[in-house]
């Protein structure tokens, strides 16, 4: 009995291993979006994602088919949305402008790209609700973007005007973002068995507003 149990765990515990090795990196991201915080500095990211992982690894035997990957974000949105007041003052991350449901619904429909009747469904609101707060994060994101010159340089980078002439004016461009996180995570059951792995990963968006 005492076998079969520690074989269970073991199994339990190299395949959480793989989950967390293929998918930690992009839902470090996902948390680092949702709390404000600038790459290379994510402290409560982490602290999310470990909570978020950990109630996974906990219903790891009891998914039966579900996608490991899936539950985690579910139960990473709801730990946001529970503890968003903690995240109010976030210190200049890429979605550090939004309020902490704007950073909730712009990364689940436009991150994670969750149809807006399921983001209402995990967030308990009504699909325009949804709609408005998508559409006035993005307003409030695109308001952000540096303008370029003509050139696609920015202005401060162009070339003087010739004597005689005015200068062209600037037109808008769309900002690209880039960001890399890694994070380690673990687990332990009071059986004993536990996971411990590092993931990391480097996302990119090139144009627009999509995180």
């Amino acid at each position: 009995m005492r076998e079969r149990r520690a074989a269970r765990d073991g199994r339990r515990a190299r395949e959480f291993e793989v989950f967390v090795a293929g998918a930690g990196g992009r839902l470090l991201h996902a948390a680092a979006l949702l709390t404000g915080e600038p790459t290379g500095d994510t402290e409560a990211a982490e602290r999310l994602l470990t909570a978020a992982l950990a109630r996974t690894y906990a219903r790891w035997d009891r998914l039966r088919g579900e996608d490991p990957y899936d539950h985690t974000r579910r139960t990473l949105a709801a730990l946001f949305a529970h503890r968003g007041h903690r995240y109010r003052h976030p210190r200049g991350g890429l979605l550090a402008r939004l309020t902490p449901q704007e950073r909730l619904v712009l990364v689940l429909r436009l991150y994670e790209g969750i149809a807006e009747e399921q983001t209402a469904a995990a967030l308990g609101l009504p699909v325009e609700r949804v709609r408005a707060i998508c559409t006035r994060a993005v307003t409030a994101m695109r308001s952000a973007t540096p303008r370029r010159g003509a050139a696609g340089r920015p202005p401060s980078a162009r070339r003087p005007p010739s004597a005689g002439t005015s200068p062209s004016t600037g037109t808008p461009a769309s900002a690209g973002a880039r960001t890399g996180a890694g994070t380690g995570a673990g687990t332990g059951t009071g059986a004993g068995a536990g996971a411990g792995t590092g993931a990391g990963a480097g996302t990119g968006a090139g144009t627009g507003v999509v995180p």
